[in-house]
Parts: C-alpha cells; sequence; structure tokens
C-alpha cells in the first residue's frame, strides 16, 4: 500500500529529526560537560614549569606567587582568537595588578614555533611552559566537536570576531584551560575559573576583587 509507506517514511523522518532536536538540547545543556575537579594549593605548588629562553630554566610554580601572590591564565592555545581575547582582558587589568603589585603570568602547554611570540601582543605578563599539562588539572577536561554545536561557543564566537581578535589552528585545542587568582605564601587559591565550553572568559571584575584580596608575605605569614 503506498500510502502506508509514505506514512512510514514519514514516521521514520519525524523520529529522525526529534532525535536530532534532541541531541541538540542536550549538547546545550551541561549533562555532558567534563566535570571539573578544584586544584588544592598543594598540587599547583608542585608543578614543575619552564621559562621559555633559549637554555631554559625549570622551577616549581609556586615560586610565581610566593612573595606576592599571582594571577595565572592557563592558556588553552596561544592561536585561538577566543584565548587571546580573554588574554587582552586580563592584560587590561595589569596597570591595578601593578598597583597592587600583583604579578599576572599565563602557562601554556605546548610551544610550536611562534605561536607563544604571536600571543605576547595580547598578554602583558610572562608566560612559562607546563609540559606535563598539570595546571589544566587535576582532572583534565576536553571539549570536543560537541563544542561547535553549542549556541554559548558560538556566540563567543561572533563576540570576539566582532572585538577584532583573529587567530589560528595551529596546536592542541581540545583541552579546556582556565585562570587561577592564588595569594602570596599559604594564603590558598582565592579564584578558580574554570573554561566549561571553548571562550568561556573569566570575569574580569572577580579577578581583579580576588587579587584585592592578596595579603603581602608578612602579613599572610603573621596570619
Amino acid at each position: 500500500d503506498p500510502s502506508f509507506f509514505t506514512m512510514g517514511m514519514w514516521s521514520i523522518g519525524a523520529g529522525a529529526l526529534g532525535a536530532a532536536a534532541l541531541a541538540l538540547l542536550l549538547a546545550n545543556t551541561d549533562v555532558f560537560l567534563s566535570k571539573s575537579q578544584k586544584a588544592t594549593l598543594e598540587y599547583l605548588e608542585d608543578i614543575d614549569l619552564k621559562t621559555l629562553e633559549k637554555e631554559p630554566r625549570t622551577f616549581k610554580a609556586k615560586e610565581l606567587w610566593e612573595k606576592n601572590g599571582a594571577v595565572i591564565m592557563a592558556v588553552r592555545r596561544p592561536g585561538c582568537f577566543l584565548c587571546r581575547e580573554e588574554a587582552a582582558d586580563l592584560s587590561s587589568l595589569k596597570p591595578k595588578l601593578d598597583e597592587l603589585g600583583v604579578p599576572l603570568y599565563a602557562v601554556v602547554k605546548e610551544q610550536i614555533r611562534t605561536e607563544v611570540q604571536d600571543f605576547q601582543p595580547y598578554f602583558k605578563g610572562e608566560i612559562f611552559l607546563d609540559e606535563k599539562k598539570r595546571f589544566y588539572g587535576p582532572q583534565r577536561r576536553k571539549m570536543m566537536f560537541m563544542g561547535f554545536v553549542r549556541l554559548g561557543v558560538w556566540y563567543n564566537f561572533f563576540r570576539a570576531r566582532n572585538g577584532g581578535f583573529s587567530g589560528n589552528l595551529e596546536g592542541e585545542g581540545f583541552i579546556l584551560g582556565g585562570v587561577f587568582v592564588v595569594g602570596s605564601g599559604k594564603q590558598g587559591i582565592l579564584l578558580e575559573h574554570r573554561e566549561k565550553e571553548f571562550g568561556d572568559k573569566v570575569n574580569p571584575v572577580s579577578v581583579l576583587e580576588a587579587a584585592r584580596k592578596i595579603q603581602p608575605q608578612t602579613s599572610a605569614a603573621k596570619s
């Protein structure tokens, strides 16, 4: 019966369309996002970082914040225009951070050709290499191609493009990054922002508020 066959095909098509709509809806919730695990100060302190000089020096990350605290960006990918946008946002805080005596740093997980050098115009602090990608843990999170069906990601794309940012596709870009504000000495982690999707920027106001809570090392030691 041709009419029965037609109805069957319509049912299959409607079912497929409904399944696609449900998948799209679920992809735009947090159900399938990688769950983050908060870092401890002890975890961060023990991370090995390298300078990017011709003769690199390896040191423990705690050197970055031991005296004056620090604001640290874990960069997902230096060539990413979304990461460059966030770097520029953080760099806009540098005059106020300088007044507070709080340094601004970034860590990258790989050094490919001139990628870090090309990132420097957007980021006004020192950059270090985290070869073991520990700043992206303790539980390393990834966003794969699901990111390209999330409305929030597309909004972030258009926002950065309209802001005049551009980039490339060099390097690993699926491991999600974040931003930390760490107090001096043993004061602890004052802010931990974990990127939940591509272009999920930290709020600069929150960064500055956390930086203002950093105590000088002498004060922190007395406390």
